[in-house]
């Protein structure tokens, strides 16, 4: 996987630096500019996806990635975390509250929602200053910038490349794959759903339950609804089917690709991780072997209303200047998961999270491995929390 996120990286700044004063049109709508930015060589870069648009959730991140960049010692690190990952949240009580480190960015754009939370490290609403706060303390290292793409944004990208040659790894099938806008669609079963409802919301009494057993159609329902939903509401939801070896892939499907996370083969978090690294390998060789200037001018304008960064130019042009290097630079990967540095656990209130292996809100393992990845781990200091 060597060079594969610096490639990435680099070569798509270039882009919208090479593009002028289109470029200058283009940040107005996606630059939120930092202020007091000393020269430095080494950055640490967050790198998120949420689903936008009419999505559910429209603002959880559910990719996570860390991109370490370090221009003195040519290093590049690409360290992918987890959506369930539970982090302990600072609030103004003092109160101990936590929560999956997918909706840390919403906080900060909807802070009404939790108005305990500590706004003291929360930028404006343009922004993903509280965000990189938190995943900084979990990496034990000052994130540096950001970039969050949305679903749209991701497949036009993919799509004004002219697509992308993917090697499938390992064949897969999600009978779960959503549909966009279809969240709560009843598919047509709004009497059985009506009926249904005080078991789902968990207001039956006795007497109902014992009802519901007489009334197979109904019980099988009430199950699949929560158990199956693809069973019990079947419009919601597409069959999306992978097979092992390489495949062209348009936007749409490049997105599903990486978005899958229900197949019973390949549909866990880590292995959904695993093939977003996968994607960059193909986004890679596809940079590599055309020029893409030229496509990216019908795109551009379109494309501020789906990404958001805080990236200067200024440093865009110090990156430019790394693509004549590219081949000095040692390139690691590195998939947080439980079978390393995680464990499953189970919230009070029944919800699946993971925590680390060294105690819930202790991840100094967690600093130990970052710093190991992009430094000599000798010469750092990492505290840790019991």
């Amino acid at each position: 996987m060597r060079k594969i996120l610096l490639l990435v990286g680099i070569l798509f700044l270039v882009y919208l630096s090479f593009l002028g004063l289109k470029v200058n049109r283009f940040y107005t709508k996606i630059y939120t500019p930092q202020k007091n930015v000393e020269p430095k060589t080494e950055f640490n870069f967050l790198l998120f996806g949420y689903g936008g648009g009419k999505h559910e959730g429209t603002y959880l991140t559910d990719t996570i990635i860390v991109f370490h960049l370090n221009t003195k010692t040519k290093k590049a690190v690409l360290f992918s975390i987890p959506r369930d990952l539970w982090v302990p949240i600072p609030t103004k009580s003092g109160k101990k509250f936590s929560m999956k480190i997918n909706a840390v960015y919403q906080t900060e754009l909807f802070p009404n929602i939790y108005p305990d939370i500590d706004q003291k490290n929360f930028g404006d609403k343009k922004d993903a200053a509280f965000f990189k706060y938190i995943v900084g303390n979990i990496l034990g290292r000052k994130i540096d910038y950001y970039a969050g793409i949305d679903f749209e944004g991701f497949k036009k990208a993919i799509d004004v490349i002219g697509g992308v040659e993917v090697n499938v790894e390992k064949s897969f099938v999600d009978l779960e794959y959503p549909v966009e806008g279809r969240e709560k669609d009843l598919c047509g079963q709004d009497e059985l759903f009506k009926k249904a409802e005080k078991y789902l919301n968990q207001q039956a009494t006795e007497e109902d339950l014992k009802e519901l057993a007489k009334d197979q159609v109904l019980d099988n329902f009430v199950k699949n609804s929560t158990e199956a939903p693809y069973l019990a509401f079947p419009c919601r939801y597409e069959r999306v089917e992978f097979k092992k070896g390489k495949m062209r892939m348009d936007g749409e499907t490049a997105l599903k690709f990486v978005r899958s996370r229900h197949s019973a083969d390949d549909g866990n978090d880590f292995a959904r991780a695993k093939r977003q690294q996968i994607l960059l390998e193909a986004v890679k060789n596809k940079l590599i072997s055309l020029n893409l200037l030229t496509k990216v001018f019908p795109l551009i304008d379109s494309l501020g209303d789906h990404l958001k960064t805080d990236v200067d130019l200024n440093l865009i042009k110090t990156l430019i200047k790394e693509t004549t290097n590219i081949h000095q630079y040692e390139t690691k990967s590195f998939i947080l998961a439980t079978d390393n540095l995680l464990i499953d656990s189970i919230y009070q209130n029944g919800q699946y999270i993971l925590i680390p292996k060294a105690g819930e809100n202790n991840f100094s393992e967690i600093w130990e491995k970052f710093s190991e990845l992009t430094v000599d781990i000798s010469s750092v200091t990492v505290p840790h929390r019991r």
